[in-house]
């Protein structure tokens, strides 16, 4: 820390030392400035000192207690519940801990400073994750892309397709260079958010059509069924399931490839067996996908990363 410490002193400069005068020697004139060299306006912009160096704090919006690693600050979302073992993890809001009612809170510290090179990893991994997330954030514009089923597509804003029943018409691409193009009901003058809202109708719209399609598919091979399906829009969850067989399913997920969506359906749909994460819900799980652990790291890896 002193060493980052010196290093921002000298970044930032201070004044030079201050040299008695000798009577006899006269003064130097100044030495002349020389002008600012003019910024190229095709050069990347400075990065905000926060990019720069690591966060020497981590606050969990949620947080309900505060421990240092050594010299990083970590404020984490503390829970108790019905569970055996103390459960750590990180998610774009930051560190949360899990812990059984009796656990007592010394055990609790020990355990994360025992692990405080993973949590540290994991913070600034998800900092940069939420970076470049805000980087991908696409505009709403004539010509935008995004991602429908791990494709990628190009919106056309079509004004004569508003007439028609569909409003909205996926096309194949015309050439194998070429992508799929989205031709949008939308007015040529649209303002982005009237776009924006337009566009995520359809894929809403979408969700719900492959989502009860892959739900069909899978929970006969399950041996359960669902009552119905809702779409989610929540911040931190790919999906829930309730015992009343209602199955919950983040509409984003259609911006992945359809092995994450099915996935997230046989994972939630598993829960309709056992509510829980213990061996024999993952075993259920592998009964009709052996390869889960490796859908779910890279759902986990994906752009728009939740917790499921």
């Amino acid at each position: 820390m002193k060493q980052l410490l010196q290093m921002a002193f000298d970044f930032l400069g201070g004044p030079d030392p201050v040299l008695p005068e000798r009577l006899s020697a006269p003064k130097a004139s100044p030495t002349p400035i020389p002008a600012p060299t003019p910024r190229d306006p095709k050069a990347p912009p400075a990065l905000p000192l926060s990019d720069v160096f690591q966060p020497a704090t981590w606050h969990h919006p949620r947080a309900n207690r505060l421990i240092m690693l050594g010299e990083v600050e970590v404020a984490y979302e503390f829970k108790r519940g019905k569970r055996k073992t103390i459960g750590l993890s990180v998610g774009k809001e930051g560190l949360t801990v899990s812990a059984p009612r009796w656990s007592p809170l010394g055990e609790v510290e020990a355990l994360i400073r025992d692990k405080s090179a993973w949590v540290l990893e994991k913070l600034q991994k998800a900092h940069e994750r939420m970076g470049e997330l805000a980087q991908a954030k696409t505009v709403w514009v004539d010509g935008a892309e995004f991602h429908y089923l791990g494709e990628r597509v190009r919106l056309v804003l079509d004004p004569a397709q508003a007439s028609s029943h569909a409003s909205a018409e996926l096309q194949s691409a015309a050439a194998e260079s070429a992508m799929p193009t989205l031709r949008l009901g939308v007015a040529g003058n649209a303002n982005e958010t009237q776009i924006r809202d337009a566009a995520q109708a359809w894929l809403m719209r979408q969700a719900k059509r492959v989502f009860t399609e892959r739900l069909d598919h899978f929970a006969p091979q399950l041996g359960v069924s669902y009552s119905r399906l809702r779409l989610s829009s929540a911040g931190t969850r790919w999906g829930s399931a309730s015992v009343d067989g209602t199955i919950r399913l983040n509409w984003r997920l259609i911006h992945l490839k359809m092995e994450m969506v099915d996935y997230v359906v046989v994972h939630e749909l598993s829960h309709l067996r056992h509510m829980d994460h213990s061996a024999n819900f993952w075993n259920v799980v592998a009964e009709v996908m052996p390869d889960h652990a490796l859908r779910r790291r890279a759902l986990k890896q994906s752009g728009l990363a939740l917790e499921d």
